[in-house]
């Protein structure tokens, strides 16, 4: 339903209680957990994430790993296939800079096969707009400088 996973998807529902859950794809409305407003559910999983990074008080490292990336979630039953080749291992101490370099570079595998199908999920589901969301509550900056090792 995000369109992408990474690390404010983990820090919202991730660590989220069953209920928890439900209220975050309810935005807000637990018993609308699959018919509520979908922006607004991204915007819950973007202020959900803001609650745990609080927590930690700037205690916390944020680790994506782009390998077996796949159009659904690793909640499904029965996920599609990985689609994409393995990008690598990011690692950061700011939960938005990290999502979006790692959606840059999506975006930069223009030779990779998958990655229409992988772009056409995280676009036709709004996916980016979590990262942005998350911005605007001001706890992360989409910027970011990307250093290879």
């Amino acid at each position: 339903m995000g369109g992408y996973g990474g690390a404010l998807k983990q820090l919202s529902i991730g660590v989220a209680s069953s209920y928890g859950k439900a209220y975050i794809h309810g935005a807000g409305k637990p018993e609308d957990i699959w018919t509520a407003d979908h922006d607004s559910f991204l915007e819950a999983m973007a202020d959900a994430a803001e609650s745990v990074v609080a927590y930690f008080h700037g205690e916390a490292v944020f680790v994506n790993v782009m390998k077996n990336m796949s159009v659904d979630c690793d909640c499904c039953a029965v996920a599609e296939d990985p689609c994409m080749a393995d990008i690598g291992i990011l690692i950061s101490l700011d939960p938005i800079a990290i999502d979006q370099a790692c959606i840059d570079l999506v975006y930069a595998a223009t030779d990779d096969p998958g990655q229409a199908h992988f772009l056409e999920r995280i676009e036709s589901r709004n996916g980016v707009h979590t990262i942005e969301a998350a911005a605007a509550l001001g706890y992360g900056s989409r910027e970011y400088e990307l250093i290879e090792v």
